[in-house]
């Protein structure tokens, strides 16, 4: 009973904060999510778990998938594509990890997403911005081009 209680505020606080977040922002909370379900999967490994084992690698790997789908290639970067490759590869290990029950490779996901999402989370403000409004002129560009 206590639980739930405490389960249903946690989804409330989380619908909250995503309501009032920015694509930045949003991306970072989808990081320490994956990170989140690797380390709760971790944990039911090493308590044979294998059920919850599962429900945990299955989330974070739907998270990361998230995270690759949602890179914007229109505009032709090289971090881009490495990106990809690195979600591609995580998702590739998450599932050797769950295959084999092995705690060192989900440590190696997380060692992997660890300097990512510290890398976001260090992005000036101006820089977001720029970054948006660059991205709102391709798409005004793009919305002229179809029109006309």
């Amino acid at each position: 009973m206590y639980k739930r209680g405490i389960n249903a505020y946690q989804k409330g606080n989380l619908k909250q904060q995503i309501a009032q977040a920015d694509p930045h922002q949003i991306t970072l909370m989808l990081m320490q999510g994956a990170l989140d379900k690797m380390a709760y999967a971790k944990g039911c490994m090493e308590r044979k778990e294998f059920a919850a084992k599962s429900e945990h690698i299955s989330k974070a790997s739907a998270i990361i998938v998230s995270l690759r789908d949602t890179l914007d290639f229109s505009v032709e970067s090289e971090v881009t594509d490495n990106l990809f490759a690195l979600y591609d590869y995580m998702l590739n290990r998450l599932t050797d990890a769950s295959i084999q029950n092995n705690t060192q490779i989900i440590d190696e996901v997380i060692s992997l997403m660890l300097p990512i999402k510290t890398a976001w989370a260090s992005i000036p403000e101006s820089a977001k911005q720029e970054a948006y409004q660059m991205k709102q002129a391709r798409e005004q560009q793009q919305q002229t081009q179809s029109v006309g």
